[in-house]
């Protein structure tokens, strides 16, 4: 295969790029001295996330947005994260298919990623697939996660925007106060607005966001350092805290996405106005620096450990004998630094 250049990286050149994110997704080491070039010309597109339960419908909303920001002469990339299939290992696929309509337009790209096995929502290499589009020249970066519901936490560490797609129908108004969900949204979508519920929804949405106000601080959830966010409105006089806003749409009939659109470049605004974009970005950057460290920390040890060895660590711990934390001491014990 032919060596992907830095300067081909571009994105009239959606081979190389195609090509450069299947060597991240396979771990190729071809791709870490192109991605090493590339990293200077990163930190310039919009990260938006979107995430929620299965059946919102973020595929068809995540479609309407990227209609929207082509019809605003902005380019787009798609990051689709599937659910691994359980035979080839590969992503199902399912969102590409839906999205087959933005396939001929050249400032839009569309990829697929299974999640194999990750946890979170994200697939391992979405960090690196998304520093490709941002060096490409991408203007948004649309992530859409797995779907697994109140586990994808992590998205709100990918991205700068965290939009959370709710829809009628889905159980009852509880749903909306799961932990983990409600704290990481910029922006509640009830989506399927056209359906019975639809008030109802976003109403419940609204008012556990003004009974859930939290104090003007950061704080760590399930290990993601936040922003705390707030109950929607108009902000008071000298306030910078965002507003999170609770709207609804009908992607299939492409009701209300000038609106969510809107919100998105209003969240931008205030992220670039408070410098919460520079925060947001540091924690990005630290959390990732922090999972290579871990990966490549366990691999070198790993690469030391003799297969002998393990397995006679394991048959202790089967045999009870050596419990799992004094397992980890010893193998540290045995293999110092």
């Amino acid at each position: 295969m032919t060596m992907i250049q830095s300067s081909q990286i571009h994105i009239d050149h959606k081979r190389a790029v195609a090509r450069l994110i299947t060597w991240i997704e396979n771990n190729r080491p071809e791709a870490r001295p192109v991605l090493n070039d590339l990293y200077p010309r990163t930190g310039r597109a919009h990260l938006v996330g979107i995430t929620g339960a299965p059946g919102t419908g973020k595929s068809s909303l995540v479609n309407e947005l990227a209609k929207a920001y082509r019809q605003a002469a902005q380019t787009v990339a798609i990051l689709a994260v599937d659910p691994t299939s359980p035979f080839s290992g590969g992503a199902i696929l399912g969102d590409r298919i839906r999205m087959r309509e933005l396939s001929g337009d050249p400032g839009v790209f569309v990829r697929s990623m299974a999640s194999r096995g990750s946890l979170g929502g994200l697939a391992r290499g979405v960090y690196e697939a998304v520093n490709v589009f941002d060096a490409a020249g991408f203007d948004v970066i649309l992530i859409e996660t797995v779907g697994a519901g109140q586990s994808e936490v992590e998205i709100a560490r990918a991205a700068h925007t965290v939009i959370v797609v709710e829809a009628p129908g889905l159980g009852d108004d509880i749903q909306a106060i799961k932990a983990g969900i409600l704290e990481i949204a910029d922006i509640f979508v009830v989506n399927k607005a056209d359906r019975p519920g639809a008030d109802k929804t976003a109403a419940a949405l609204q008012t556990m966001l003004e009974l859930g106000r939290p104090p003007a601080r950061r704080v760590m959830h399930h290990g993601t350092l936040m922003q705390p966010r707030v109950a929607a409105g108009t902000p008071s006089a000298g306030d910078e805290s965002w507003r999170v806003p609770v709207l609804k749409t009908s992607a299939l009939k492409s009701e209300g996405i000038d609106a969510v659109r809107q919100a998105l470049a209003d969240h931008r605004h205030y992220l670039n106005r408070t410098q919460e974009l520079q925060h947001r970005n540091r924690a990005r950057l630290t959390d990732d620096l922090e999972q290579r460290l871990q990966t490549e920390l366990l691999q070198r040890l790993l690469r030391r450990v003799t297969p002998a060895y393990l397995s006679d660590i394991t048959a202790k711990l089967v045999n009870r004998t050596l419990s799992p934390y004094n397992a980890v001491q010893k193998i540290l014990e045995d293999y110092p630094d």
